[in-house]
């Protein structure tokens, strides 16, 4: 008996869909992710045997190294725009190029005097990470930039918050900018607390301390 031959079919698959949501799924990432940047200082924290999760969203970050400088990191785009404009008002004799203005929004970590942003910000953006840990905000009695850029930060992230549709609907602890801060095991207990007594003199009483667990 003749054997019956089976025509073959091709079994090429046309992937020219697959590809366009390919492209699709990673511009969509690419737009929508945040991409945490470096720390303009290396710290090493002291241990402690509370656990808490830092907040990835809304929060303020006030980096503290061995020496004293503080740093601040803000995550939202929007507050760093806002808060830059402010301090600008205040600090009327320092200009800023739009150019100039784009590049500090594009920077989650800033701790530059005002009074010097033109010349830092007229750097290469590549180059301003490595020479961010030579600066730091001013913390002092007779030049507090610290105090005003946080005091900005935080009015500017309230104002945000109140125009989200879902406000009302938010807990208490969404409804404001949490505040975080880091500080190097070796920096002196006097800039800490100078840290923490100009937080609440701003009436920002909630805050937290960032640790290495102690597991032993």
């Amino acid at each position: 008996m003749a054997k019956v031959k089976v025509k073959r079919k091709s079994t090429l698959i046309d992937m020219t869909a697959m590809s366009d949501v390919t492209v699709l799924l990673l511009t969509f990432f690419m737009l929508t992710s945040t991409f945490v940047q470096q720390e303009p200082v290396q710290t090493i924290t002291p241990a402690s045997v509370s656990e808490f999760e830092i907040p990835e969203h809304d929060v303020l970050k006030i980096l503290i190294e061995p020496s004293g400088k503080v740093f601040l990191g803000l995550d939202n785009f929007n507050d760093r725009a806002a808060a830059l404009d402010e301090m600008l008002k205040v600090h009327t004799d320092v200009q800023l190029t739009e150019e100039q203005k784009n590049t500090f929004r594009l920077s989650e970590w800033f701790g530059v005097p005002v009074a010097q942003m033109p010349e830092f910000l007229g750097m290469r953006f590549e180059d301003q990470a490595g020479e961010l840990k030579n600066y730091g905000v001013p913390c002092d009695s007779i030049d507090n930039q610290f105090k005003e850029w946080v005091d900005f930060a935080t009015r500017c992230a309230s104002q945000r918050m109140k125009e989200d549709p879902t406000y009302d609907e938010l807990e208490n602890s969404q409804k404001r900018l949490k505040i975080v801060i880091k500080a190097d095991k070796k920096t002196p207990y006097d800039v800490v607390k100078k840290v923490m007594d100009t937080l609440q003199e701003l009436r920002q009483n909630r805050f937290s301390l960032i640790t290495t667990l102690n597991e032993g």
